[in-house]
């Protein structure tokens, strides 16, 4: 029940939208934060890059560039309680360029969702430029 969930919510994601705002370049405008300026986490993250986040939407979008600034992806984080509360989440959009690809990843928490999770990626490069944040 919970991939089918997962699976029909990466969809919905996937098909909405660019937001209005430029979000292809760091630091992005408006109300995100750099994500190592709200907690304890470096400011580049092997294999995520460097993330910002609007601080009143807890799940995301998490915006992840690479070193040169470049964005190559929009990371949710949506609490596993969630998930298996079968909550709604519409209207979630993917601000920036087209989606290449999508992966799901479980994470048991970290600094600033300490809860269990998982993260939705919804990647904006080709799986080949993955690596532009890889070190």
């Amino acid at each position: 029940m919970r991939r089918t969930v997962a699976a029909f919510g990466i969809l919905m994601l996937a098909s909405l939208p660019a937001a209005a705002q430029n979000v292809e370049k760091a630091p992005p405008g408006g109300n995100y934060k750099k994500v190592s300026e709200l907690v304890k986490l470096p400011d580049f993250l092997p294999g995520v890059g460097t993330l910002y986040v609007n601080p009143s939407t807890p799940e995301g979008p998490f915006l992840a560039y690479d070193h040169a600034g470049k964005l190559v992806s929009t990371i949710y984080m949506v609490p596993l309680k969630d998930i298996d509360s079968q909550k709604a989440f519409a209207e979630l959009a993917a601000p920036g360029c087209n989606v290449d690809h999508v992966s799901i990843y479980y994470n048991a928490g970290h600094p600033g969702v300490p809860d269990p999770h998982y993260h939705i990626v919804l990647w904006h490069v080709p799986k080949a430029q993955e690596q532009l944040v890889a070190k």
